[in-house]
């Protein structure tokens, strides 16, 4: 039998792991705009940094986890209360993937930072991080207001993304063509773009999740793509 404490001791549970998503969701806000502030300004120090602290993220993953399969354990959750722990897990292990893409932006800046720069690559790369961080930021807002109209907001919002990559992949293959020593440099910003491409990807997966969350179900059409690229080039890895 369910009594007001046990819910109360659920409740307040479920607080402090969704203060870990939080925590969690800003250190890999940071770890983005960082990443893409080190490469535009060159600054080895900083992406030496955005690498460090990924180990701080992926222990806030650790923590989720371990909290989530406790209340599983010990509070015998009803469905609606399991969905939001899963759902809390499953946002937790795409911030965690959204680091490691972050700090295998920071390994590339700190090549690119020994090579000659490319025109306006920085600039561009920055501004579509700035992007995705805030489709980032907006899919998490949209977990702790159950904001469904702002969960599909992200989602929409992941065309464009795909869209700032197509530009740049195009524009990266014309630096290549016009001047071959730029091939090594223009495949670390490709991947890079890559990379980006791909954290919106999981931005727009956080939001997913939201819908499901709220409506139990999932979003009824498909997911709006731009990526018109071949995969000739790979998506960069971990």
């Amino acid at each position: 039998m369910t009594t007001a404490h046990t819910v109360a001791m659920f409740d307040n549970d479920l607080e402090k792991i969704q203060a870990l998503i939080m925590k969690m969701g800003g250190l890999v806000e940071a770890a983005i705009l960082d990443a893409a502030l080190a490469l535009e300004s060159r600054d080895e120090e900083l992406a030496d940094r955005v690498r460090r602290n990924d180990a701080l993220i992926d222990a806030l993953e650790e923590q989720v986890n371990t909290e989530a399969a406790r209340m599983i354990a010990l509070r015998a959750p009803a469905a609606s209360d399991l969905r939001t722990i899963l759902t809390v897990m499953k946002i937790s292990a795409n911030l965690e993937r959204v680091g490691d893409y972050a700090k295998n932006m920071a390994k590339r800046s700190t090549v690119l930072a020994q090579m000659a720069p490319i025109a306006g690559a920085g600039g561009a790369l920055k501004r579509m991080a700035k992007a995705v961080a805030v489709m980032l930021k907006d899919s998490l807002d949209a977990y702790t207001q159950r904001d469904v109209e702002l969960a599909a907001d992200v989602r929409q919002r992941d065309q464009d993304v795909d869209q700032m990559y197509n530009a740049l992949f195009r524009e990266f293959l014309t630096h290549m063509m016009e001047d071959p020593r730029n091939i090594t440099a223009c495949m670390h910003l490709h991947f890079i773009a890559k990379n980006l491409e791909r954290v919106g990807d999981h931005a727009t997966a956080i939001a997913e999740q939201v819908i499901y969350l709220v409506t139990g179900h999932a979003p009824e059409t498909e997911r709006p793509k731009g990526d018109t690229t071949t995969l000739a080039l790979g998506d960069g890895g971990k």
